[in-house]
């Protein structure tokens, strides 16, 4: 049972709250994106001030998403032994508090990004709040094909960053996505096996934690890391990029599928975290290398 109300609390206790509530490091993530999408885009020297005023933008959507989707699993989240101690769960927070910090900062970032940035970008963002928060959150409690869904929201902010740079989409924007988009099976689905029992308890329903998911789990892995690796190679046939990102791709691609091969092989939970810390470690090299190999 969640907590009704909440005890007096100093400044800085609430402060850190509601910076939890943003997850400041998948944060830093989408906007490392983001900035990947920007400068893998620009023709010539970098728009500095675009490029910030993109970041601001992608960041301030992502932050305003994360309250909001702790703000409607709060009571799910209290079931879950991994996010029991949220801010909401842990009442350190108020509901009211979560919902109105989140709508707040969901609302800047369209506004900001239409009127700094473009429009495109704009509605490219709200729409990536409106997916993730009112089709893929829902999802989740009714089919375990929500990845599939939860995939594309997830996959966009590349996208935002592209479409800040160049006010447009295009065939680079779309391969951008679709790395990102196949990334997000492995990365989520060794989650949802590591903690699938916290998963049944919250009724969130996962491949990992259905009867006779494993099959349609290890399916999911194979085929979208092997997908993973061949659109990961597609920026240099593009034009987007040199050779050095080639080899790199092709090698951490190939690292990251031998990780998604063991867990299909041994069913181990070290197995499953192993794949998992690769997942965060693969689009970090991946991008970096975008960045530096840009043509």
């Amino acid at each position: 049972m969640m907590a009704q109300s909440i005890p007096h609390r100093d400044r800085r206790t609430r402060a850190l709250a509601y910076l939890e509530l943003t997850k400041p490091r998948l944060t830093l993530l989408v906007m490392f994106a983001g900035l990947t999408g920007y400068y893998v885009a620009s023709v010539g020297a970098v728009d500095v001030i675009g490029l910030v005023h993109t970041l601001v933008g992608i960041g301030l959507a992502s932050a305003g998403a994360m309250a909001l989707n702790q703000y409607l699993e709060r009571e799910y989240d209290a079931r879950m032994l991994r996010t029991a101690h949220r801010p909401l769960p842990e009442a350190r927070l108020l509901p009211g508090e979560a919902l109105a910090f989140g709508t707040l900062l969901a609302l800047s970032s369209v506004m900001y990004l239409t009127t700094w940035v473009n429009w495109l970008t704009g509605a490219l963002v709200a729409a990536t709040m409106v997916i993730y928060l009112f089709l893929y959150t829902p999802l989740k409690r009714i089919s375990p094909w929500n990845t599939v869904v939860g995939a594309i929201p997830g996959a966009l902010p590349i996208v935002s960053g592209w479409v800040g740079a160049r006010n447009s989409l295009d065939t680079g924007a779309l391969i951008l996505f679709a790395i990102l988009y196949f990334w997000q099976f492995p990365h989520f689905l060794s989650i949802a096996w590591l903690y699938r029992e916290d998963y049944r308890r919250a009724g969130y329903k996962m491949f990992p934690g259905m009867p006779n998911g494993a099959v349609l789990t290890n399916g999911h892995i194979l085929v979208a890391s092997l997908c993973l690796l061949v659109v990961s190679l597609l920026p240099t046939p593009a034009g987007l990029t040199g050779n050095l990102y080639l080899g790199i791709a092709l090698l951490v691609g190939g690292g990251f599928l031998s990780c998604g091969v063991l867990l299909v092989w041994r069913q181990t939970a070290a197995s499953a975290r192993r794949l998992m810390i690769a997942s965060f470690i693969y689009p970090v090299l991946l991008w970096s290398f975008m960045i530096v190999d840009k043509l």
